[in-house]
């Protein structure tokens, strides 16, 4: 909770919420309105709520960011940089959380060890045979850091956020569906427009720098032509 002030004060640079939140303090160089309204709602949150919600909240979201994030990297390697065909990987993936989904299932509702074996083997050998029949490009620039052992880290990343997901209390995911739904509303009726007026307001200034450049070279090339006349 303590970093969301950073975030916040860069979605406000893209215009996903209003720009005043992206005002920084000219001493101090820290998100000055993202930190005060920030740190009134965390400040209430915590005086008028119960810990465990707080808790259970805060564990779901992060969580989730977790799981997309691994999910990404798989197909940021295999599929944009790889040039691979997209449907080998989202299957991949989808059977992944599935049989991740299905063990952590067995394991909270204590089912027979035989479950257990299979849905990890699954797990296993699908991981196995994804890496050997989809090629991944190896990338060799020394600027650049990739995460290694690939697929695997993201694979076991993918297990571990959906295990500890289930170990959630379903109230904690009603409570994260209803700020969801909030959140998604707010985007659509506020962020896709706003970022959209950015965009188009960043591309006109653009040009008119352009044009400014474009004008300032060709004055400097006339006065020279005339000085050497």
């Amino acid at each position: 909770m303590l970093g969301q002030a950073r975030y916040l004060c860069v979605i406000g640079r893209a215009r996903l919420v209003p720009s005043w939140f992206a005002k920084v303090h000219p001493t101090t160089g820290t998100p000055l309105n993202a930190t005060i309204v920030l740190g009134i709602c965390q400040a209430s949150i915590a005086l008028f709520t119960e810990l465990d919600i707080v808790i259970e909240m805060i564990s779901i979201g992060t969580l989730l960011v977790f799981y997309l994030v691994s999910n990404a990297l798989i197909f940021r390697r295999y599929v944009i940089l790889s040039k691979n065909p997209p449907l080998h990987t989202l299957l991949f993936l989808f059977l992944l959380s599935s049989t991740s989904f299905a063990f952590s299932l067995s394991w909270k509702f204590k089912l027979h060890w035989w479950n257990l074996t299979l849905f990890a083997g699954l797990i296993f050998f699908t991981t196995v045979i994804f890496q050997y029949f989809v090629p991944m490009v190896v990338m060799e620039r020394q600027e650049s850091w990739l995460v290694p052992f690939m697929p695997w880290p993201a694979t076991i990343s993918i297990f571990l956020n959906v295990f500890l997901m289930t170990t959630l209390k379903m109230v904690a995911y009603k409570r994260f569906g209803i700020w969801t739904c909030v959140i998604t509303i707010f985007y659509v009726l506020y962020g896709v427009h706003s970022t959209y007026h950015a965009e188009e307001i960043l591309e006109m200034v653009v040009v008119v720098d352009n044009v400014n450049v474009n004008s300032s070279t060709q004055q400097q090339i006339t006065k020279v032509d005339v000085q050497l006349v």
